[in-house]
């Protein structure tokens, strides 16, 4: 989708994300002349209801934020680690397996997987320094979409599906995500689906701020389930929760510079590696450059293994992760064959100011729990595989959980501006990774970078997505034989939303990722 706006519009702006409720809601805040973090956070709340299972106030996530006067900044409200471990025999924490249709992966859940929630807090946090509406205006969307109800989308009734196991562990989410028309199963595709207790809560958050979620009435609730059900939380965690500010890792490809999640995330100086890795690479349209693509994110992934950013991500490791010493090793091995539905979505906004905002968001896949406080379904980022590399209950108490969630931003010398991400558990950095290289070096649209066929390559199975060329599979076939061919474009491979503004011709650009329900405003 291309929109040209006058630059003197108040509603100039363009957005990007996983739901038509989500990106009109945003929309519709940039028409009220709100900016992009605005209009980002109006989106969050929405997704909550239109994305029930990827967006929950309960969970946590990253922006990245770039102000018309060319600051950047990573807000942190990614999810933390309790403040004490307790005995294993204590916590409920309990296997569950999703299944993807060609693939299968297993997950964890009870209150013994969940950690300490950070989107309320990072919500207020952005408001307070970026935003220029009142937090009851951008709430009023989402309040408005829960306390109704919407007919939910085909895609959400394929993902609940997935995640049945899950939202149908306790009577309190069965009787929310149960569908009204089919025994037994979560809710269909175009089932009314509403949930008042979010409107109720949503409107008493923009009233008496974060201080509810945190050291009030939902505090006592989140903290009462815990103590009672199994799970870790206590009250002091709760209130002693902080937004994190940080500077985004900043990169050079071609001609452009690339801003990403920074330490302890490590989506994002993973993505940076992989981009070094190409940075003098023929990337061209042809069969060649794929392989080449795959031994890049094989090697990646053995450079998380050596540097011990998959045991501990932190500014130390990542700065000798990205040296030129480390990197040429890796680089030598490169020209030649080197012997989770993941409850993750995206909001990219741009407006006619220059403000751009690249916000990821997730719960993992859920706890099983709803709080009856807003009818919230708690997290469950410590039962996630890939957030816990060295073993469930190995965490550090009171620290920052490590994300795969990599929002990122394009700068170009022009002023010309890109906002990106993906939802997509560990396909996230191959996901955004292959729509850069697509937009950037093949010259492709914002849209056909986007919807294009993609890999993602995991402990030496190649996962391939149908649209690839015969002669393409052949080469592929060659230097990876176990391999994966998924019949379609599928969920599983992320789902990227992507927005744009070129301020010299006030061009607005937005791309929604049809494999997650991508849409555009």
């Amino acid at each position: 989708m291309q929109i040209s706006k006058d630059a003197d519009d108040p509603a100039a702006g363009a957005v990007a994300a996983g739901d038509p409720h989500t990106s009109a809601a945003a929309a519709a805040v940039l028409a009220d002349g709100g900016n992009a973090f605005d209009a980002v956070l109006a989106g969050l709340y929405a997704a909550c209801v239109a994305e029930p299972v990827l967006c929950s106030l309960g969970g946590g996530g990253f922006l990245l934020a770039q102000t018309a006067a060319g600051k950047n900044t990573l807000y942190d409200f990614f999810c933390q680690t309790p403040g004490r471990r307790l005995s294993v025999d204590d916590l409920e924490f309990l296997p569950v397996h999703v299944d993807f249709g060609a693939s299968r992966q297993e997950f964890h859940i009870g209150m013994g997987a969940v950690a300490v929630p950070g989107m309320v807090a990072g919500a207020f946090a952005v408001h307070q320094d970026l935003c220029s509406l009142p937090m009851a205006r951008l709430v009023q969307p989402a309040a408005d979409l829960a306390r109704q109800g919407i007919a939910l989308a085909p895609l959400q009734s394929v993902i609940l599906e997935a995640v049945a196991p899950i939202f149908q562990w306790s009577a309190e989410s069965r009787a929310l995500y149960d569908s009204r028309l089919t025994p037994e199963k979560t809710l269909r595709s175009g089932e009314h689906f509403a949930l008042p207790a979010l409107a109720d809560l949503l409107e008493a958050l923009a009233r008496e701020g974060a201080q509810l979620f945190y050291r009030g009435d939902v505090a006592q609730a989140i903290a009462g389930a815990s103590r009672d059900g199994g799970g870790a939380v206590s009250l002091e965690d709760l209130a002693s929760y902080r937004v994190l500010r940080r500077r985004p890792l900043a990169r050079r490809f071609g001609e452009t510079e690339i801003f990403g999640n920074p330490a302890p995330a490590s989506g994002g100086p993973l993505l940076a590696f992989t981009l070094g890795l190409l940075q003098d690479a023929p990337v061209a349209p042809d069969e060649w450059y794929l392989p080449q693509l795959v031994q890049a994110m094989g090697l990646t992934d053995q450079a998380r293994q050596e540097s011990g950013l998959n045991e501990h991500c932190d500014d130390a490791r990542v700065t000798a992760l990205l040296s030129e010493s480390f990197m040429s090793d890796y680089l030598a091995q490169l020209p030649q064959r080197a012997s989770k539905v993941g409850g993750t979505t995206h909001i990219s906004v741009v407006d006619r100011k220059g403000n751009a905002a690249a916000m990821s968001m997730s719960n993992g896949e859920g706890c099983g729990h709803v709080l009856p406080a807003g009818s919230i379904m708690l997290n469950n980022m410590l039962g996630e595989e890939d957030l816990n590399p060295n073993g469930f209950f190995q965490w550090r108490p009171g620290s920052r959980i490590t994300s795969m969630m990599s929002p990122t931003l394009v700068r170009h010398g022009d002023g010309r501006v890109l906002a990106l991400g993906s939802g997509g558990s560990n396909r996230i950095r191959s996901a955004i990774l292959q729509v850069l290289l697509n937009h950037l070096c093949l010259g492709q649209s914002l849209q056909e970078a986007v919807t294009a066929p993609r890999l993602h390559l995991e402990r030496d199975l190649l996962h391939i997505e149908h649209g690839h060329t015969a002669r393409a599979l052949r080469h592929l076939s060659q230097a990876f034989p176990a391999q994966q061919i998924w019949p379609d474009r599928n969920f599983f491979f992320g789902g990227v939303h992507a927005a744009a503004f070129d301020p010299r011709d006030g061009t607005f650009t937005a791309a929604g990722d049809p494999r997650r329900g991508g849409s555009v405003a």
